[in-house]
């Protein structure tokens, strides 16, 4: 039996909607970091009213052909009154200059974010006048359908939003709810378990952003949603509120508490120096009331485990030794696992062991300030075997840590003289 997507036809999501995306099955990275073991598809869907029809997205440009073709199946140009653009990446709006172009009567509707960056996209002169900055709560109507947009930033570019289809229930979700997965089959009840590739499509695209994941659900749980139509990966027909629901467990806080701030300790050590100075620095903070100290060494640890720990975490010290005039390689993992959550604002410092030039510490640091955490108490550096004066330095710097994340810490005298 033929799947659903392999034809170039449209296929039909319910009376008046298609979809009319692009399969790319072989796909097995995506923008570098991801892993597609499924490749992945490029949903555009077409929704027809009794006054205009709506275009929903595109598709990635090597893939326009089979778009167009599909879209020409269910509409003609003519009749195009409407095109959404919910999200500026180009594997959704690789079509788009060329649909603004064979449908000269549409007007083009995105969130006031991507208005603002879709000069970087392609030429808007000749149809800057057809785009349409929309809010959350704006309605265009169709006749017998509207669209109502919801602007859901940081899902994961400044320019997200969600597109509902009222009459219906559909919520054109972008890449929110959606996955890395190509079933030709398309709909969730159809298709492969894919439940891996949206926990992990999750994990990848929208965990850094958990706050504007919570602030999007917050928008669209009261709809009433019969179906999901994501730009990635299966329509959810079955059951879409379970995966709804599945993004606000994933998103949830786990914190323990307002009154109890969280303070990790990772360290690696050569000869035994660093674990010392790491020790002292996590027994000063433990001084602190307040804060919950975790010491971990990481040596021959992989980095996945500690992600969930970070994500929860106030605060983050990292104590490397300096080899070959840098930081170890597991510390700098540990650094690049930072990317996958929202770690803006947390606390950050550094401390470590050195035989010949100490650059390991202002290494880290500076990778911390560029991951936008805060650094107020500079890092302690000790030659070979650390003094007993160097040991209190990581006394304090555990201390004064603690101290800024429960507020506590003394105001700093800046040497002005120091910052030339």
């Amino acid at each position: 039996m033929p799947h659903a997507g392999a034809s170039h036809n449209a296929v039909t999501v319910l009376p008046g909607v298609h979809w009319v995306g692009a399969l790319d099955p072989d796909l097995r990275s995506f923008d570098i970091i991801l892993r597609t073991a499924n490749g992945t598809s490029y949903n555009a869907y077409a929704v027809r009213g009794s006054q205009g029809v709506a275009v929903i997205d595109t598709v990635k440009e090597m893939y326009a052909g089979t778009f167009f073709r599909r879209l020409e199946s269910v509409a003609r140009y003519e009749e195009i009154t409407t095109i959404v653009l919910n999200h500026l990446e180009p594997d959704h709006s690789g079509a788009l200059p060329e649909l603004m172009e064979r449908a000269p009567k549409a007007k083009l509707y995105v969130s006031p974010q991507a208005r603002n960056m879709m000069k970087g996209l392609f030429d808007t002169g000749p149809v800057e006048h057809r785009i349409i900055p929309v809010n959350t709560g704006d309605r265009i109507s169709l006749g017998d359908r509207s669209l109502r947009f919801f602007n859901t930033p940081y899902l994961h570019w400044p320019d997200t939003q969600c597109t509902f289809l009222e009459q219906d229930g559909v919520l054109f979700s972008g890449d929110f709810l959606g996955c890395h997965f190509c079933d030709a089959r398309l709909f969730n009840d159809a298709v492969g378990d894919f439940r891996f590739s949206f926990d992990y499509y999750y994990s990848h695209i929208m965990r850094p952003f958990r706050d504007h994941v919570r602030h999007a659900l917050d928008l669209i749980q009261p709809l009433p949603i019969s179906l999901v139509a994501p730009a990635h990966g299966p329509i959810l027909r079955e059951s879409p509120l379970d995966y709804v629901q599945r993004y606000r467990t994933l998103s949830a806080s786990n914190l323990h508490g307002a009154e109890s701030k969280t303070l990790l300790v990772f360290y690696i050590s050569s000869y035994g120096s660093t674990r010392r100075m790491a020790e002292f620095v996590a027994a000063g903070a433990e001084q602190v009331d307040g804060v919950r100290v975790s010491l971990y060494d990481i040596e021959g640890s992989e980095t996945a485990p500690f992600v969930d720990l970070i994500e929860e975490a106030d605060g983050l010290v990292f104590g490397s030794p300096t080899i070959n005039g840098d930081a170890v390689k597991p510390v700098w993992d540990m650094l690049s696992s930072l990317t996958l959550v929202n770690v803006k604002g947390k606390l950050g410092a550094a401390f470590g062991s050195y035989g010949w030039s100490g650059e390991a510490v202002p290494m880290v640091e500076d990778r911390l300030r560029r991951l936008k955490l805060r650094v107020p108490v500079a890092g302690v550096r000790a030659r070979l075997i650390p003094t007993p004066e160097e040991l209190a330095q990581c006394r304090e710097l555990g201390r004064q840590s603690a101290l800024h994340l429960v507020g506590k810490a003394d105001a700093r005298v800046i040497d002005m003289a120091a910052l030339g």
